[in-house]
């Protein structure tokens, strides 16, 4: 949050290094999480055949389409400020920022819910004795670990979050989320800096 504050209040602030520090610093925490725990747990079961795959990209395309809905009427709701209100010090502004922020949104994607999906929610849920806490708990953490977005946002993420538990939950794997959280965070960025970049 404080690395955000100064950021945002940069003229011109070096993205790039903003975009390895933050894919490197995820990558580590997705490699201690995996060192504790096999990666079975983590991502459920491997994919054995091309079926598979196209039935969990189906689904995260249809998750990320409602998910999508639901995440715009909430935002209303919480009367959260515009996506990017907060983030235009990191959102992409050249071709090259561009690339790197898809390869920072598949990083996220990956490494966000194999941490909080995969190993974090069944390990509440497990602690409390029940899925669901599981689930409400480590959206809580999600929101949380965005609370430089700022409070409003922070809330809606968390609830986003929540989404994504209840995705992994009746899927028994974090892949359709991984690939619907990639795709949100690639689309979304490179929308709205396009949008703000007029």
């Amino acid at each position: 949050m404080l690395r955000a504050g100064h950021l945002r209040a940069a003229v011109n602030p070096p993205r790039i290094p903003l975009y390895a520090a933050t894919a490197i610093f995820e990558w580590l925490l997705l490699a201690f999480v995996a060192w504790g725990a096999s990666a079975h747990v983590v991502l459920g079961p491997r994919w054995e055949s091309g079926r598979r795959v196209l039935r969990d990209i189906g689904v995260a395309a249809g998750f990320w389409i409602i998910s999508g809905i639901l995440l715009a009427i909430l935002k209303r709701a919480l009367q959260a400020p515009d996506f990017g209100h907060n983030l235009q010090f990191m959102l992409p502004r050249t071709g090259l920022e561009s690339v790197l922020w898809i390869a920072l949104s598949v990083t996220a994607g990956i490494c966000e819910e194999a941490i909080f999906r995969g190993y974090l929610q069944p390990q509440l849920g497990a602690l409390a004795g029940s899925a669901p806490a599981g689930i409400l708990l480590s959206a809580a953490a999600f929101g949380a670990a965005h609370a430089y977005q700022g409070p409003r946002w922070a809330v809606l993420i968390a609830l986003y979050g929540g989404m994504f538990g209840l995705l992994a939950h009746w899927r028994r794997s974090v892949r359709p989320g991984m690939i619907a959280h990639a795709w949100h965070d690639s689309f979304t960025g490179l929308v709205v800096a396009r949008l703000t970049r007029g």
